[in-house]
């Protein structure tokens, strides 16, 4: 089974995610990640990240596995574990140059589906029930408002012992919505036959509850 969980920076659909795969025993893909380790990678190579085919020769050099340990969803790239390295304002920023450009996104979707395919997962990121897996048994487009977005985010920077400036922030969440949203190559929408969502003032716990209850409804023959 395949559940496809989308929505922009912030929406809680991380934490959805994790919850649901936990709770089903499934596989967790944070397609963010991979994107931020291709943008982590390009940089440490000296990259330039609009160079669409070099960036994507790159991510084509890459294999990426996924991990629980200790209770956390790592990503591998090449066997190496890739940790708070990955998680800087600064790679998240270069995560969304290079997922603009259709080579780079192309390699990875490839590299998604087979991961995914290897066993039932739970897939978070912007084009997952669109693009990745439109045929994924269930979709969700989790949103909230960019205010409570930012908040979050300057809160788990803070918990990650990283300065945060909420202003900052905000307007980070505002121009990636916007490039998100505005770009060419599989842009940010909901799914026609996603459940939308809207986590600004309902619990993370109600939402996953509401969506087992949809995997189980699926399950019944």
């Amino acid at each position: 089974m395949i559940i496809a969980i989308d929505g922009p920076a912030g929406a809680g659909k991380s934490t959805v995610a994790r919850r649901l795969a936990e709770e089903l025993g499934f596989q967790l893909i944070d397609t963010g990640a991979m994107f931020r380790t291709v943008a982590f990678e390009s940089e440490r190579a000296g990259l330039d990240l609009y160079d669409e085919q070099a960036v994507a020769a790159l991510a084509r050099r890459l294999c990426f596995e996924f991990r629980w340990e200790a209770g956390d969803n790592v990503v591998y790239c090449n066997g190496v574990a890739m940790q708070q390295e990955i998680r800087s304002a600064e790679v998240s920023r270069n995560a969304s140059i290079i997922s603009a450009l259709p080579a780079v996104r192309q390699v990875l979707l490839e590299q998604q589906r087979e991961v995914g395919r290897e066993r039932s997962s739970v897939l978070e990121g912007r084009d997952i029930g669109t693009v990745i897996f439109p045929d994924a048994e269930l979709k969700a487009f989790i949103t909230a408002s960019p205010e409570v977005r930012a908040e979050r985010r300057v809160e788990q920077m803070c918990e990650q012992g990283l300065e945060a400036s909420y202003d900052d922030v905000l307007q980070e969440i505002l121009d990636r919505d916007r490039r998100d949203s505005e770009r060419e190559v599989a842009p940010l929408r909901r799914a026609d036959d996603a459940i939308a969502l809207d986590s600004t003032e309902v619990e993370v716990e109600e939402i996953v509850q509401l969506l087992l209850a949809a995997v189980h409804a699926l399950a019944i023959p």
